[in-house]
Formats: C-alpha cells, structure tokens, sequence
C-alpha cells in the first residue's frame, strides 16, 4: 500500500503542476502574441487563429491536470489522509477558483474581438490574476497550513 500511497502522492503533485503550467505558459504566449492582436497588424487574423489553437491545447492539458488532480486528491483523502477539514478547505478553493476562472472566461475574455485595445487585452492578465491567486491560495494551505 506505500507504493499506491506514492504513486498517488506523485500523480496528484505532477498533475497539480502541469495544471499551474499550462496556466503560467499562457501568460507567457500571451504577452508574445499581443503587438500582432492589440495593433494594426495586417495578419491580425492568423493570429487570432494561432490563438484560438493554442487555447484547445492549453485547455486540454489544464483540464487532464484538473481531473488527475482531483481524483488522486479524492483517492488519498479517502485512503489514507481522511476527510479534514483541510481537505473541505481545499476542495473549497479548488470549486472557488473554477467558478471564477470559467466566470471570468465567459463574462470578459469571450466577448473579444481581434484587434483589440490594449486595456481590453488586459482581460487576459486579470485572467491569470485570479488563477494565480488561487493556485498560490491552495498551495500557502497545503504546505503550511496543513
């Protein structure tokens, strides 16, 4: 059972991170991309489509590291840690930081239309204000507070 134990402890840490990652990668691309989607840029268009693109990718990785990080969560909570209420806290923060991020999502970021102005591309960073704050909140209680 040590072994299911680490395996456990090694998938949830793992996803958790490539989960944050995608998040911070995102971050990155974005501010590359913002001249060619904020200016006047004649292939505004191509990358509006290499955004697009790079949002199913993200996506794909941040949602598998999501549901690995909540089922290994959920695994360790019912096999070998039980059901505190730093688990209840945590699982609290988790919902708190999907329903703002999707939130967030539907209210600002999909509204934009390629080329924008600067102050309404910075919906993306208040994108990941909130998601940072909230990957910082989960990982302040599960190692010092726990």
């Amino acid at each position: 059972m040590e072994i299911l134990h680490t395996l456990l402890r090694f998938l949830h840490i793992t996803s958790f991170a490539a989960w944050f990652g995608s998040v911070l990668a995102s971050i990155y691309f974005l501010k590359t991309i913002e001249d060619k989607l904020t200016g006047n840029a004649s292939n505004t268009t191509e990358y509006t489509a290499l955004l697009q693109r790079y949002i199913k990718l993200e996506t794909k990785i941040a949602d598998t590291g999501f549901k690995v990080t909540i089922i290994t969560g959920i695994l360790l909570a019912a096999l070998y840690h039980g059901w505190t209420l730093w688990v209840f806290v945590k699982i609290a923060l988790i919902a708190l930081q999907v329903f703002l991020t999707i939130g967030y999502i539907k209210r600002s970021i999909h509204k934009l239309n390629y080329p924008c102005s600067v102050t309404d591309y910075k919906r993306w960073y208040r994108l990941f204000t909130i998601s940072l704050t909230m990957f910082a909140l989960v990982l302040l209680i599960s190692f010092f507070l726990l």
